[in-house]
């Protein structure tokens, strides 16, 4: 875990080094000047010696200067370190997340993801800048002013020695404890985001069914369990001050009785007995200190395994060593394919499909809900890998080209249609970033999108608010089509895409495909008959395989359950998702 974090630091190890550095000089500068105050009222004060006293007093001002210049220093590149690594963290979990495949992203929820790029890193940010300024200062204060205190009287140090062991004793108990909590709360911080997260994001469906009591009362149940998790921990915590509070004032009190016996008997001088407070109060803010390191990294600890695990994923899909950089044409060959999601599962999503489809050919995929129709789809573009066979785009296996290669022949507009904030001409520019004007307007007259944006008052350049919730579901669609449009891809993948599109403007898309584009594969996936029954053939899937594969006239004739669909649209006699007793007895 600890190399993997201290990977990310990257271009801020320079400041990384000079912050303990310029930490450790400010040490020395303080460590010292209670040396120099000893002197002040030993040779200066005591003796009468007013020179004594200015010169002691001018290099005591200059170690003050110097310590300030440190410390200031030391502050600065502190900030600079841990702020850089921070950055660099997030940076580092983001961009690996762009190279997951959908069965690495399955892994973590997308709160989950939140939570790492936000709490946990802002822990270890404050984590590593105290590790940098005050784990480097507490244990140099400590060390240097035990040292100056054995050169000064070796029997009154043994008391700052016991006051340590009881003190190390205490956190060890305290830390032991808090550790585990910890653990526990950075997961309930990802349930408490998660249920936000989905409030917001459906919060259409909440007014709409006047939820949100129910809502409330689930948020305010994760926040309860976050609550309760920190007073356990913060209760435990809570030990930290009074046993602190108790050494110091006990070595504060052990030291007045001895040192003024030695005084008295003339073991021990006024000065330095006034030194000897200095440094027992360096000591024991020195540990205080180091508790709160303690405390820090005790919760740090807990984030900095979440974020390891982010960044120690290694996507499942890799390029090859030696990939293709160019696909043929647009053919596609599904070769006694089965997959299934969690692989060795058991439970096959898809089985034995063996599917060949020309280059241009127009292709409808029809079938029940789960039947595997998406999933299909996804093995083309190589959004996941196929347990057996293999699938091939271009008479080669998808496998053996590069994945950004393959991906932009591949143009897919999913169920779940997504746009930007942004501009439409932004939107549609990430099917092609150079993409001119007109060429965006050609993909939206293809995709019947023309016709609505030339009514907006700003047209393409009209703004699309966060997941297009100022445009309709229909108008949505027919965006992502012409977005996938300006890409010209060799194969075109719509995953039931007009499904919010009237059957009237479903037909012209699918009239301008075919005279527009008809060297481009395209696979349909519709709920709707209609949609697919002027395609080339119709592949009918039935719990993950192969039910028909053939034109619309042959499998009305051929195939029972295409029939019963088609009938049940036609004649309104019901919906092929919800199948008629033949479909449930399997009669073909």
């Amino acid at each position: 875990m600890v190399k993997t974090l201290l990977r990310q630091v990257g271009e801020y190890k320079k400041a990384s080094l000079l912050t303990p550095l310029f930490t450790g000089l400010e040490v020395l500068m303080e460590v010292l000047i209670p040396f120099i105050i000893a002197s002040i009222i030993d040779k200066g004060i005591q003796a009468g010696d007013i020179h004594q006293v200015y010169l002691y007093g001018g290099i005591m001002l200059v170690m003050a200067f110097l310590s300030l210049l440190f410390g200031v220093l030391a502050g600065r590149y502190a900030a600079k370190a841990s702020s850089g690594f921070a950055c660099n963290l997030r940076e580092g979990i983001y961009e690996n997340v762009q190279t997951f495949s959908f069965s690495n992203i399955d892994k973590y929820s997308t709160a989950g993801l939140v939570t790492r790029m936000t709490t946990d890193v802002t822990n270890v940010q404050n984590a590593y800048q105290m590790i940098l300024r005050i784990a480097v200062r507490a244990p140099l204060m400590l060390i240097c002013s035990m040292i100056m205190c054995f050169i000064i009287s070796m029997r009154l140090s043994v008391i700052f020695l016991v006051a340590m062991v009881i003190l190390a004793v205490a956190l060890i108990l305290i830390m032991s404890k808090t550790t585990k909590i910890f653990h526990q709360v950075f997961r309930k911080y990802d349930d408490l985001n998660a249920s936000v997260q989905e409030n917001v994001s459906a919060i259409r469906v909440v007014k709409a069914f006047v939820r949100e009591d129910h809502e409330n009362s689930k948020f305010q149940k994760a926040a309860e369990n976050l609550y309760q998790l920190f007073v356990k921990a913060e209760g435990i915590l809570a030990f930290n001050s009074p046993v602190m509070m108790l050494v110091i004032y006990g070595s504060i009190i052990a030291l007045s009785w001895f040192g003024a016996q030695y005084i008295v008997i003339g073991d021990l001088t006024t000065g330095e007995l006034t030194s000897m407070f200095s440094y027992v109060m360096s000591i024991l803010m020195s540990l205080m200190m180091l508790s709160m390191i303690f405390v820090m990294i005790t919760m740090s600890t807990a984030s900095g395994r979440r974020i390891a695990e982010v960044l120690e994923e290694k996507a499942d899909l890799v390029n090859p060593q030696q990939p293709e950089m160019e696909i043929p044409d647009g053919s596609i060959d599904f070769n006694h394919v089965s997959f299934s999601y969690q692989h060795g599962s058991g439970e096959e999503t898809l089985s034995d499909i063996d599917v060949h489809i020309q280059s241009g050919e127009t292709i409808g995929v029809i079938g029940g809900t789960g039947c595997g129709k998406s999933s299909l789809v996804n093995l083309v573009c190589r959004l996941y890998d196929v347990d057996e066979g293999n699938v091939c785009v271009g008479g080669k296996d998808v496998r053996k080209y590069d994945l950004e290669v393959l991906r932009e022949q591949v143009a897919v507009v999913l169920q779940k249609n997504v746009l930007f904030s942004g501009t439409i001409l932004d939107n549609l520019r990430w099917g092609k970033e150079d993409a001119t004007e007109e060429e965006c307007k050609e993909a939206c007259r293809l995709a019947c999108a023309d016709e609505f944006i030339e009514q907006f008052p700003d047209g393409y350049n009209t703004w699309i608010e966060q997941g297009g919730s100022n445009v309709s579901g229909g108008q949505k669609q027919r965006l992502c089509i012409a977005r996938a449009l300006l890409k010209n891809p060799k194969i075109l993948i719509l995953d039931d895409s007009t499904s919010a599109v009237d059957t009237a403007t479903d037909a012209k898309i699918r009239e301008a495909f075919a005279h527009k584009i008809p060297g481009t594969t395209k696979l349909i996936i519709a709920q709707r008959v209609s949609s697919v029954q002027d395609a080339d053939r119709i592949l009918v899937l039935e719990n993950g395989r192969i039910n028909g594969f053939d034109t619309h006239e042959r499998l009305l004739e051929g195939n029972r359950i295409y029939r019963e669909i088609y009938e049940a649209q036609t004649k309104g006699g019901g919906d092929f998702d919800h199948p008629t007793q033949g479909q449930k007895d399997g009669v073909q």
